[in-house]
């Protein structure tokens, strides 16, 4: 029996994923904050959008690609940075930008995820995305911002929806920390996780490489869902965003807008790219689902629209087009295909999310993503 077989959908490999980690892992992953509204409107939202299809238009073999920053990438998604991802599976971030580096798709690699960019950057150039928390120092800036060009990284990705640290409780509930530190509770959930325990001892436990060099010192006065990058960082403002735009020579991407007003702030200041993101919902519960906000931000800007937010499976990447977004970016879903099937899975959900674009195409009519607009009821 084939992988499309038994995974036909992102929801197959999310049930097996959370089969095969343990719990403490699961509740990192898939957590939200609050009463984690933001999720479920993020899926209402989605399901809002209805596009009607279209008849008699004979056979139809889709174009699927999309345009950004001067490339012409073959699918029109890519693959979201993700902190702590070798948590969810050992080498998680190497095993995403492999998968996406073959089919010329970006990859994004967080500042607090558990490898650096030295070693991620080589094998998703050239289209490797940097995500940077802000560093409050300059220098440590200036540092990072070197690091992620001389790896090979081709495109900043200013994060600005985190200017606090979120108490995700279900996290914290857990009993994770960042970096983890063994507990009796943890090692009982490990116990029964034997695949996922073996690869993580082999591996050695996930540490914040990239913050290696930056953080030597007692992580004081953090929460329990904080990690050391928080005494790093700082809650950027207009300036940071033109120092930004005045040192780092390739697009700037602002991360985690949801107002037309910021998004046309972030225009006239130089960014190359809004990404409309909420941080499916792991940092405020009260926030609107990106697919409501979507068209307005659409029409205040000029720039290229990336999207997050609910993404489960081909039609609901239309459904952003439809609405605007220029390209989509999915985290959980690659994390959930390398927790499921390791190195197998982001091939599969790449394969997985190129049918369902070609099915739902054909249902729609549309020989090219710039067409579906147009079938927007």
């Amino acid at each position: 029996m084939d992988l499309d077989t038994r995974f036909p959908a992102i929801a197959d490999l999310r049930v097996r994923a959370r089969a095969r980690v343990p719990r403490f892992v699961w509740e990192y992953l898939d957590s939200a904050t609050g009463a984690e509204s933001v999720p479920r409107r993020n899926r209402a939202a989605l399901d809002a959008v209805r596009l009607y299809p279209s008849v008699l238009h004979g056979e139809i073999g889709p174009d699927l690609s999309a345009n950004l920053f001067g490339h012409r990438h073959s699918l029109p998604f890519g693959a979201a940075p993700l902190g702590m991802s070798g948590l969810i599976w050992p080498g998680a971030e190497a095993t995403i930008a492999r998968a996406a580096a073959a089919e010329g798709l970006p990859a994004g690699l967080s500042t607090v995820a558990t490898r650096p960019p030295e070693e991620i950057g080589p094998i998703a150039a050239p289209h490797g995305w940097f995500q940077l928390y802000p560093p409050r120092d300059e220098g440590i800036r200036a540092d990072m911002l070197k690091r992620a060009r001389d790896s090979g990284f081709s495109v900043l990705v200013l994060t600005v929806d985190v200017p606090v640290p979120s108490r995700r409780e279900r996290q914290t509930r857990s009993g994770l920390t960042i970096p983890p530190k063994l507990t009796p509770r943890m090692l009982a959930q490990m116990a029964l996780r034997p695949r996922w325990s073996l690869a993580t001892l082999r591996a050695g436990l996930p540490r914040l490489r990239t913050l290696d060099p930056y953080t030597e010192g007692p992580r004081r006065g953090l929460p329990s869902t904080g990690h050391v990058g928080y005494l790093l960082r700082t809650s950027p403002d207009l300036d940071y965003l033109r120092w930004l735009r005045a040192h780092w020579q390739g697009p700037l991407v602002v991360k985690g807008v949801l107002r037309p007003e910021d998004a046309a702030l972030c225009e006239t200041e130089g960014a190359d790219a809004v990404w409309v993101s909420n941080h499916a919902g792991r940092q405020f519960d009260a926030a609107p689902a990106t697919a409501e906000v979507l068209p307005a931000i659409r029409s205040a800007v000029r720039l290229p629209l990336i999207f997050d937010g609910g993404i489960e499976g081909g039609l609901d990447i239309l459904r952003a087009v439809a609405l605007g977004a220029d390209f989509v970016m999915l985290g959980r879903a690659w994390h959930y295909a390398v927790a499921a099937l390791g190195e197998a899975g982001p091939p599969h959900l790449i394969d997985m999310l190129r049918r369902d674009l070609i099915a739902n195409m054909g249902q729609l009519g549309a020989p090219r993503l710039a067409d579906v607009a147009a079938r927007r009821v």
